[in-house]
């Protein structure tokens, strides 16, 4: 997880902004609901986020 220079959560965003059949995005691994309001989601809120996509992400690896 990367932090901007006032301490808060960066976004996940690489670019690579493309859904797959669950609508979760391939680049990021964060689903629709997520992505939406990010910028107005508390840095708490934002960490949970990433570690839904961490378990995501180790779910695809174990698959």
């Amino acid at each position: 997880m990367t932090m901007n220079k006032d301490g808060g959560v960066n976004s996940p965003c690489i670019g690579l902004c493309r859904l797959d059949e669950h609508q979760v995005c391939r680049g990021c691994y964060r689903s629709i609901s997520e992505i939406i309001g990010w910028v107005d989601k508390s840095d708490e809120q934002k960490r949970r986020i990433l570690a839904h996509c961490a378990r995501r992400i180790e779910g695809l690896a174990l698959s």
